[in-house]
């Protein structure tokens, strides 16, 4: 754990001094997990964000994309349950005085059991060398099936408690588990109780009159509100989609783990429209798409995995998170629904308005299914983020900072570098960006030795260096380097666009797909 600790505290100070995140408003000492992206920080997110909307929308014919408002009318989550069920169950520390997710500390509980799982696959996968078959060791070792077994047993009995809104329960599984404050070690506990984490707001002109309101705390009411107007203006017909990417609000009383969990984020959603009887086929279908799409960066398919629901959300009848190993353990990086039709039914029931599709084949009306898929981007930027953070032992025997960002994600996609700041190498140097950065996000660097400029590159997860020797000046050539290999190697200045491109471009990465 200390490890995992160290790593994660590595992850926050780089992605500060590199440029990626840093805390708002942070000359009056910050507000609690509230951030800014910086200027490598937004690039990141935005091409992140890109890469998703052009695997949902863009390779899709039946998929297309809105922008939905921030405010809605208020009725809007009334129908939807946020007013009366959108609640985090909270308990409070009376020596600490620190309040946590009482979800949180068990599946916390959980992870540190899961860890000595991990301890136990490391030890005999030493022992047997390349014998070791780790999916047979889990499937048998006695030991691993009895932290396996209490794991599942501890997360069903949580499932139960808070489906059946049983709070007394919740908290005597925390002191039968002698679960105490991380800080202090206290297990002094209050009661368990229910938060609603929506923020209000108001909107008119003055207080007598002004109308009550929320800030969405999820984009997906934005979509199903306006299903109809979607369809008939653009002739969708079933199966269908709707994407949405955009800011959420959620007043997080336990905000924590830097952009893990923040009260300001991005979503990025996809609800999928459906005849009624086909849902689990489809969530099926989007279960391995979505995890495909996860695999198609590299990170690793050892870092994902499923997690069924056992406590379903009160609009599903199935529903699974996609689970990535962050520094911290596994923790939910995208949800996949089966929403059923109680979003359409419920905004039907308290507009007045009819939310049905018509049926050209069957002949009749009926309201669409729904599976959704929503991913959080901040948590995907850190999923990245953290992965490619890595510190290497080099040959020579010193080390290196390395973001292997998956190069086409990366900020920026190559860096070029002059050997030194005279005898015109400036100038070539400098018509190689305003060619390349037509086509890409490049950067000019010229301070400092170029062996440190590499380093700072590295360092900033730029997947190639372009260096402007005196030789250029003889035969258009220049040495290009490779981030992750260090790799070096001379190329015509009229090819650095291909070799680029083959590296960086979206389409050779989504075809891992």
């Amino acid at each position: 754990m200390a490890k995992q600790e160290d790593k994660f505290k590595k992850v926050l100070s780089h992605a500060k001094e590199y440029g990626y995140v840093f805390q708002s408003s942070e000359i009056y000492d910050g507000l609690s997990a509230v951030y800014d992206y910086a200027q490598n920080g937004v690039e990141l997110k935005k091409n992140i964000r890109d890469y998703w909307w052009k695997a949902m929308v863009q390779m899709h014919e039946n998929i297309v994309g809105i922008d939905a408002s921030i405010l809605m009318h208020p009725t809007t989550w009334k129908a939807s349950g946020h007013v009366d069920a959108f609640n985090d169950p909270l308990i409070d520390n009376k020596d600490s005085k620190k309040r946590y997710r009482a979800d949180v500390l068990i599946e916390d509980y959980c992870a540190k059991i899961e860890s000595k799982i991990e301890k136990e696959v490391k030890k005999a996968a030493k022992r047997f060398g390349d014998a070791f078959n780790k999916e047979e060791f889990l499937a048998t070792n006695g030991r691993v099936l009895g932290y396996q077994e209490k794991i599942n047993s501890i997360l069903s009995r949580m499932g139960k408690s808070l489906e059946n809104e049983d709070l007394a329960d919740v908290k005597a599984l925390i002191e039968e588990l002698q679960i105490a404050d991380p800080l202090t070690g206290s297990r002094n506990w209050t009661e368990v109780k229910q938060f609603n984490l929506m923020f209000g707001t108001k909107l008119g002109a003055s207080a007598d009159t002004a109308m009550d309101l929320y800030l969405r705390p999820e984009t997906a009411q934005g979509i199903f509100v306006n299903f109809l107007n979607v369809q008939k203006t653009g002739r969708m017909k079933i199966p269908f989609g709707i994407a949405q990417t955009g800011k959420a609000f959620r007043n997080e009383i336990v905000a924590r783990q830097f952009i893990f969990r923040m009260r300001e984020f991005e979503q990025m959603e996809m609800q999928f429209f459906v005849k009624p009887g086909t849902q689990k086929e489809w969530y099926k279908k989007w279960k391995e798409t979505r995890l495909q799409w996860h695999l198609s960066l590299g990170m690793g398919a050892e870092n994902y995995r499923f997690h069924d629901h056992e406590k379903l959300a009160h609009y599903a009848d199935a529903a699974a998170d996609i689970e990535f190993k962050f520094p911290f353990g596994f923790k939910e990086l995208e949800g996949i629904h089966s929403r059923t039709d109680f979003d359409l039914k419920a905004h039907e029931k308290f507009s007045g308005k009819k939310l049905q599709y018509f049926d050209h084949e069957e002949n009749k009306n009926y309201v669409p299914y729904v599976v959704e898929t929503s991913i959080g981007l901040d948590r995907m930027f850190l999923a990245v983020f953290s992965h490619s953070l890595q510190e290497e032992e080099l040959e020579n025997g010193t080390t290196r900072t390395v973001l292997k960002l998956p190069s086409v994600l990366a900020p920026v996609k190559a860096a070029i570098l002059p050997l030194v700041k005279k005898d015109g190498l400036p100038e070539v140097a400098r018509k190689i960006l305003d060619d390349l950065k037509w086509d890409f996000n490049v950067a000019y660097d010229e301070k400092d030795a170029v062996g440190r400029r590499y380093r700072r590159q590295d360092a900033n997860g730029t997947p190639f260096c372009i260096t402007v020797d005196h030789d250029t000046l003889q035969d258009n050539t220049v040495t290009i380097r490779h981030r992750d290999t260090m790799k070096q190697q001379r190329v015509k200045i009229s090819d650095l666009k291909e070799i680029i491109a083959k590296e960086v471009t979206v389409k050779n990465w989504l075809q891992k797909m």
